[in-house]
Formats: C-alpha cells, structure tokens, sequence
C-alpha cells in the first residue's frame, strides 16, 4: 500500500538519524557525568530545546488540540498557567539551581542534591526522594509507551504489542547508548520538528478553508470567532485548576536537569529567551490547531477528539510530508520518556545502589550500571503498559501534580531559605506527595474538591517546610556558609 510505504520510508529516516546521534553521543560518554548530566557542558539552544521538548509530550500535538477542538477557548488557561510557570522557573530557578548543585559537591541528580544541600548523612531524605522519583517517572514513560504505540498500531496497521516493542525497542537502545548526550541532542532535533509541525497544520488548515477545500461552510472568520468565544464561560475553580499546571514546573526533575547540566550559568539567560519564544508559539499553534479543526471538520464529528491533529495531516498534505508530522507527533513522546528512563534511573543507579550498596564506584561501572538501570526501569514501565486498557494509566495523571507537590516547594525553599532544615525537607515531601493522593480520592465529592489536587497539595508541602523548619533547630552553620556563599554568585 502506497501511504504505507512513504510512511515506512519517512519514520526509517527519523530512526536512522535519532540512533545516529545515540552513536556519536556515546562517544562524548567517558563517565557517570556525562550520562548522567552531559558533563555540564551543554549550550544554550540544546538546554533550551532539550527542557521544552521533554515537557510538552504528545499532549502538546494531541492532547491539547483535542480539549480545543472539543471544548473551545475556555481551555487557554492551561497554556497560559504553563507559559507562566515556565518563564518563573527559568528567571528565578535555573541559574541559582546550575551553581548550588555544582557547589553542592557536584551533585548529579536532584535527589542527590537534596542530600548534600542538607548535609543529610543518613541517606534518609535522599531515599525518600528516590522513591517519589523512580515511582511518578515510570508511571510516566509507561504512558509514553502505550501513545507511541498507538500511533504506529494506527499508521502501519500492527497489533498494538508489535507497535510497543517497536517504539520502545528505539527510544531504549539511544537512551541507553548515549545518555543525557545523546537525549538532549536528539531533543534539539525533535523540538525543532514539533515546533515545525504546529506552525504548518494550523495555517494549512486556514489556508484550505479559505479556499473551500473543506466540508465546513464558508464563514467570515470574525463571526467564527463570535461562536467560539461565545461558550459558556469557566467557574472559578476551573480556571484555577487549569492555571495551577504552571506551578508543577519548580519540581519536575526531568526539566530541572537540564538548568543543572548548563555549560555556563550566565548563558541561561539566553536560554530562557529560546525555550520561552518555542513553549509560546507551539502552544499557541496547538490552541489554534483544535480551533481551526473545529471548524474543518464542521459537517461531520471526530470519534476522538485528540486525533484532530493526525486527521488534518492525512486531510491536508501528501503522505511524504504527512509522515513527516506524524513523526513529530512520535518525536514529542520519545522525547519525553527519554528524560523520564534517565532521571529514573540515574535515581536508581546513583540515588539508590552507589549510595547504599556500593558506595565506590569506577567511571566504567557508573556508565554501565546506569545504563542498567535505563533497561530496568523501561521494563518496568513496559510491563504496565502491557494492556492498553490498564488501570495504572488513569495513575499517571498523579504524576506532574505529585512530582510538582513533592519536590517543587522543597527547590523554592532550598534554593531561596537558608532556615529550611532536613527534617522540614522530608516533611514537606512527604505532606505534598500524601496531599496529592488524598485529594484525588476526594474529588467525587465536588465543589472545592474539584480543584486541581497540585493547588492544595502544593501549599500544604509549602507550609509544612515552613513550619517543621521553625521548628526544628537552626541549620549547622557550615550549611548557612554554602547558602550565603551560593547566594553571592
């Protein structure tokens, strides 16, 4: 079958250029630095590329168009509470996290981080950490594995097992070869393609109803944008959950990585600009995808509402280039769950066996036991994406709001209140991860509990830092040393 075949010769492609820089990356790859954080060597467009690319996922191409489409404009302030969760993560977090965790004995990973901030010598707050890490992340990738596998089920006609083992078969073996190299060079690539991808479908999708290539009648796009903004409004605690997705950004670990493994601090700057303007107009270009869908598609009704993305390729271009934007739709979950199999199992590796059963290490056993661990925790994650209909994927939605809750007061606090001790660190872990879970379990019960659960459990770690801190005993003061010392720089 002819489409088949151009969508075989665009995605051979795209495989052969993603396993490509796995090899050249491998070679840059000498120790548990360079897998774990590139060395600390990576410039301002790849740290740019590599934190927007791995955020946004396939949400970004089907997700999000798909609540658009369905939905209408009421759903822009998701985008907008993301838009202003990034920008505060990248001018008030990334530059003072790139120099505390290098200060901070070189720390690695964010767990690792955590320990020596706090000069924790029990372990206890790093396994804690750990845990939450290993446990969101690969119910994470375990998602990432069942959309990529329904993307190729549905393009090359395979049963959904053939289509998971191909997918996970390719983002497995380049994780694995080059490490964080490796995904934040092909991130640079897949970011570029994303981007790409939601500039051409919307302005192709206007430019074919402008000129009465769709099913929809003709109508002046001002009265269409009168309809559209003319759905009943949101509550309040709606648009607050839907704002509230910006704050999970100061404790996602696979974003923060990338402010850590900055060649220099002060180039961060530059960064900011890069990642901002390419989050800004790809969200913006998946808003008006699900819009201008809306109104292509207007004579008939979409089965699945986040396949308007997918359906306007087929409709709208040749299968060469269609299979070229359903490759960027694969490049958004690859390069997701690439960072997701990374910081893992760094936490698992490094977090978690050097820190407790093997306390001496050599480069070449650091490379390969984190490359081990990369095959373990994919396992781990294929296995509860073995059934598509698993219930463990109505789990992952705890995911951005646990991780957020966890870990996203504790960065605030470690980076910005010298007071914050050790015992207020795991406290505000542990409130802000149970809040989340809690709250979840509560929301059958409507009203206020149908606020998003990252809202409450966010605070409630926040303020359970604070005051466990109080508290507790002042730090040492070598710890309020390091912080001041930090805190010039």
């Amino acid at each position: 079958m002819k489409v088949d075949l151009d969508y075989i010769i665009v995605f051979s492609i795209y495989f052969i250029i993603v396993l490509t820089v796995g090899m050249i990356a491998s070679r840059y790859t000498e120790n548990t630095q360079d897998f774990v954080l590139g060395g600390r060597k990576l410039g301002s467009w790849i740290v740019a590329l590599g934190a927007g690319a791995s955020d946004m996922s396939g949400w970004l191409l089907l997700g999000l168009p798909g609540a658009v489409y369905l939905l209408g404009f009421s759903q822009i302030w998701m985008p907008l509470g993301l838009i202003i969760g990034a920008l505060i993560n990248w001018t008030v977090v990334a530059k003072r996290l790139r120099v505390y965790t290098e200060f901070a004995n070189n720390s690695l990973t964010i767990p690792e981080f955590f320990e020596n901030r706090f000069h924790d010598k029990s372990g206890i707050l790093r396994l804690v950490t750990s845990i939450a890490v290993i446990v969101f992340f690969t119910l994470y990738a375990s998602s990432g594995f069942v959309s990529g596998a329904i993307l190729f089920q549905s393009t090359f006609n395979l049963s959904y097992h053939e289509a998971l083992l191909l997918g996970a078969s390719v983002i497995i073996l380049y994780t694995c070869i080059g490490g964080f190299l490796a995904v934040n060079w092909i991130d640079l690539f897949q970011g570029s393609l994303m981007w790409l991808a939601l500039l051409v479908v919307p302005i192709m999708t206007l430019w074919a109803m402008h000129h009465g290539h769709s099913s929809a009648p003709l109508i002046p796009l001002h009265d269409r944008l009168q309809q559209f903004m003319a759905a009943k409004p949101l509550g309040i605690i709606a648009i607050v959950s839907l704002l509230t997705w910006g704050l999970g950004y100061f404790g996602q670990p696979h974003i923060l990585v990338r402010f850590m493994a900055a060649e220099n601090p002060n180039n961060i700057r530059q960064s900011t600009w890069i990642c901002m303007i390419w989050m800004t107009m790809s969200l913006v270009g998946a808003v008006f995808t699900g819009l201008f869908g809306k109104w292509y598609f207007a004579g008939s009704t979409l089965s699945n509402p986040e396949s308007v993305f997918l359906m306007l390729a087929k409709e709208l271009f040749n299968p060469l280039i269609t299979g070229t934007l359903l490759a960027a739709v694969l490049s958004a979950v690859m390069s997701t769950i690439a960072a997701q199999l990374l910081a893992s199992s760094s936490s698992l590796a490094e977090d978690i066996y050097f820190r407790f059963f093997r306390k001496e290490e050599t480069s070449s056993q650091g490379l390969f036991l984190n490359r081990v661990a990369v095959l373990v925790i994919a396992l781990a994650a294929l296995y509860l994406a073995h059934d598509p209909n698993s219930r463990v994927l109505t789990l992952v939605s705890y995911a951005w709001a646990g991780l957020g809750a966890s870990f996203g007061p504790l960065i605030l606090c470690s980076l910005f209140w010298s007071r914050t001790t050790r015992n207020g660190a795991i406290a505000g872990i542990i409130v802000g991860g149970a809040t989340v879970i809690i709250w979840k379990q509560l929301a059958y019960l409507g009203g206020i509990f149908s606020l998003y659960e990252l809202f409450p459990a966010f605070f409630a770690g926040l303020i359970t830092i604070f005051v466990v801190s109080l508290i507790d005993k002042k730090p040492d003061e070598s710890i309020l040393n390091n912080f001041e010392q930090v805190r010039r720089c």
